[in-house]
């Protein structure tokens, strides 16, 4: 992608399409010639999102990871527009012979048929329920979910089928879903993570240019608690040296939206998340970025990841233990070490099959 003033892509976390790891062939604009034509060199560097139609065959994806929460994902969207610089699913989009770059926030795959899979999925005879997790990789809720409402569609079959389920978001869309979430509260069968990065709207707009802002997601904390439905406020991911120093604010604000619950995570950058999150790095800080990559070296045994389990999410080293200390002593300070409540799954009845779902493609 071309970097010279005015090819910068506006609203997007990258402005770059690092190279497939697993494509032999990488295409490079050489826009150079083409310098005085200001009208085509706008064009490449500001790409609209293209939603793609996926013809999954199965919706619920199954993994061994014991660093997080629950056995069994479901992804109603491939590739997230919210275009976070630092989103550790980018390198997925590469299994689709795209790049985790721009092509991760600007190519969407939607899978239309999302909920008449996941009908089909709970309705096996073998299906013993357990949580499982809206979504696991991209966000839910991010942008797509306002037109093609893929994942309110699979809540209404979850509630449906008694069936329980986690989301994990950081958009507040989330809260348009209450009618839904309210009565699976009652039954036991949700919890929603909300992830809350930082509380500087002006980092936020750079970072995480297509989420919502700070104040939106504490305010959608505060509706969610307010119907009943569990909370976990997620500081993810820390950046040292960036975020972690507002680790007591964040956790203060959460306490106050009536959040009882919180966690964190450590920022890692896997694979091609690395050039993603260098580059936006040094364009947006660049006389923070020497001394921030330091810092996340530090906590990573000098590299910039770790795919260790039980590391993998806190780091090692001085500094990372002096953020997990930082953050369980507010969290007992703000009474959010608290553990959130067991989903029931003893209701499950299994839901019905649908002949009425339409295809929108």
């Amino acid at each position: 992608m071309d970097q010279r003033p005015g090819c910068h892509p506006r609203g997007r976390g990258s402005h770059v399409n690092p190279p497939n790891r697993f494509e032999r062939l990488h295409v490079e604009p050489d826009l150079d010639q083409l310098a005085p034509d200001d009208d085509f060199r706008l064009g490449p560097g500001n790409p609209s999102t293209e939603y793609i139609p996926d013809d999954s065959r199965s919706i619920v994806a199954e993994n061994g990871s014991p660093d997080v929460p629950f056995r069994y994902s479901l992804n109603p969207y491939r590739g997230c527009s919210h275009g976070c610089a630092y989103c550790y699913a980018r390198p997925t989009h590469e299994y689709l012979g795209f790049s985790a770059g721009l092509d991760f926030e600007t190519k969407i795959l939607v899978k239309p048929r999302a909920a008449a899979l996941f009908r089909q999925f709970l309705s096996r005879p073998g299906w013993r329920p357990e949580p499982i997790a809206l979504s696991g990789v991209t966000d839910p809720y991010q942008p797509a979910e306002r037109e093609f409402q893929l994942t309110r569609q699979c809540l209404e079959v979850a509630l449906e089928a008694r069936q329980p389920i986690l989301i994990t978001t950081k958009n507040a869309l989330v809260v348009r879903d209450l009618d839904w979430l309210r009565p699976m509260a009652e039954l036991g069968l949700v919890h929603v993570s909300m992830s809350i990065t930082s509380l500087k709207p002006s980092l936020i707009r750079v970072m995480e240019p297509r989420t919502s802002a700070p104040q939106a997601r504490l305010r959608a904390m505060k509706q969610l608690v307010e119907a009943g439905v569990p909370v976990c406020a997620v500081v993810a991911p820390v950046i040292p040296g960036l975020t972690d120093s507002e680790i007591p604010a964040i956790l203060a604000a959460c306490a106050e939206a009536g959040v009882r619950s919180a966690d964190y995570q450590l920022l890692r950058l896997p694979l091609s998340v690395k050039p993603v999150f260098l580059e936006w790095l040094a364009r947006t800080h660049p006389l923070q970025r020497e001394r921030v990559e330091a810092l996340i070296r530090s906590t990573r045994d000098g590299q910039l990841s770790c795919a260790e389990f039980g590391r993998r999410m806190t780091g090692a080293g001085a500094l990372a233990e002096q953020i997990g200390q930082l953050f369980r002593a507010f969290a007992r300070k703000h009474g959010l070490d608290r553990e959130m409540p067991k989903l029931d799954g003893r209701r499950f009845c299994g839901p019905r099959q649908d002949q009425r779902q339409l295809r929108l493609f």
